[in-house]
């Protein structure tokens, strides 16, 4: 795994202001130490239990058992006061097997289990410079955690224990609440396989830029414009190296007291980029529509992403868990592409945020139907720290992949 690539500009920007003189230097030291004592140390808690059953492919087919994972991420974070402009962040998160270890992390050979990528390990996941001393303006140095838009294109990952993140530059201007742009240079994305090296890569090398635009151009209708250059090389492969620009309008009209319309649609083009060997041009779309009040929402939506046959549109820097499905069934674009039509129910009752949805997928290319799944979710916070999750997610295979139970439990801690 990679050390942050950038933090080099904190001893370089810290020489620069002592140099200036022994009385500068002392009153910068003083300050200095007060901005690193008055920082902020949090500690957290993370136990998951996942329960996965997945059927398997046939005769010959490796996964014979049912995985029961449970793991304990615990998550050391310190931010720093401010110097001048400047604050430092760091993350160490410390990922551990409890009570059961029956399970495929992609690191510990039990192949005869499904996946749950969860693997053991002890990582500097956030290591960062930020200065603000430039109106309206953030510029991040080093270590960091990215989320776009959506996360559709650029994301954690949050849901795993392992959390994604970048070593990057990257420059945020917001003009007033209307207009906010982005920039953000990766020299390496560290993905939730690591911190050990195997396969999956534990992160992917490049040369990779992350643009995007948002503006509000009414109450009702926002616009958001990008453009995502993926230079990616993971253990030798840069087959998930593309180029995406993509247009995504969104908003909501109040109809009456309450009650709202939601809506949103998007537009993207995908090809292959930088040393990709396969050569592809396929395209993205997403509509979705629904009401929403107080304490409850429904909407009804159709994403699909592309495919010729041979390759289809990929988002492998997306919070992937967050769409097509809880199961993670799609987390690689099928060569044939998907079309995913589904519908999604919220519900807020006694402080318990619940979700049901149902998913109908098929390919873009033919008329294959893949098959169905319903999803399920409820989070309780309670007692100002904690938080209690429970979840489920079943997959009913027709012609891609296979039956597929998923139940998760999970209290999170938050000091």
């Amino acid at each position: 795994m990679h050390s942050p690539h950038y933090l080099f500009v904190t001893p370089l920007i810290l020489s620069l202001l002592f140099g200036a003189s022994t009385a500068t230097a002392e009153s910068l030291n003083e300050e200095l130490g007060n901005a690193l004592q008055s920082g902020e140390v949090n500690l957290q808690f993370r136990y998951r239990y996942e329960y996965v059953d997945q059927d398997p492919t046939g005769p010959t087919d490796p996964i014979a058992k049912d995985a029961n994972a449970s793991t304990l991420r615990t998550r050391l974070v310190y931010n720093s006061g401010n110097f001048r402009g400047f604050k430092l962040s760091f993350n160490i998160d410390d990922i551990r097997p409890v009570v059961s270890s029956d399970f495929n992390d992609t690191r510990n050979g039990k192949t005869e289990y499904p996946t749950v990528a969860d693997p053991k390990g002890t990582s500097v996941n956030i290591a960062a410079l930020t200065y603000t001393g430039i109106e309206d303006t953030k510029l991040v140095f080093g270590r960091q955690r990215i989320i776009r838009n959506n996360a559709r294109f650029i994301g954690n990952v949050g849901w795993r224990q392992n959390e994604q993140t970048y070593d990057s530059i990257s420059a945020s201007y917001a003009a007033g609440e209307k207009l906010k742009l982005f920039y953000g240079y990766v020299d390496s994305v560290e993905r939730v396989f690591g911190p050990d090296e195997g396969t999956p890569a534990a992160d992917y090398d490049g040369s990779t830029h992350l643009l995007d635009a948002d503006y509000e151009l009414a109450d009702w209708f926002n616009v958001t414009g990008y453009a995502y250059l993926l230079d990616l090389e993971g253990n030798g492969d840069d087959s998930a190296s593309n180029k995406t620009f993509g247009l995504r309008v969104d908003g909501q009209f109040a109809l009456r007291d309450t009650l709202k319309l939601d809506y949103a649609a998007e537009f993207a083009q995908q090809k292959d980029y930088a040393d990709n060997p396969n050569n592809y041009d396929e395209n993205y779309y997403r509509i979705d529509g629904g009401l929403s009040g107080a304490n409850w929402g429904l909407m009804a939506s159709m994403e699909v992403l592309e495919g010729d046959g041979t390759q289809g549109f990929q988002t492998p820097l997306a919070t992937l868990h967050a769409f097509q499905g809880l199961a993670d069934i799609f987390l690689n674009t099928p060569a044939d592409g998907i079309e995913d039509l589904f519908v999604t129910g919220k519900l807020k009752i006694a402080g318990i945020d619940m979700m049901l949805a149902y998913h109908d997928f098929s390919a873009n290319k033919g008329s294959q139907d893949y098959g169905t799944e319903i999803d399920f979710t409820a989070s309780l916070p309670f007692a100002n720290y904690y938080t209690l999750f429970i979840g489920g997610a079943v997959y009913d295979a027709d012609n891609f992949a296979t039956d597929t139970t998923k139940i998760w439990a999970m209290l999170s801690a938050d000091f």
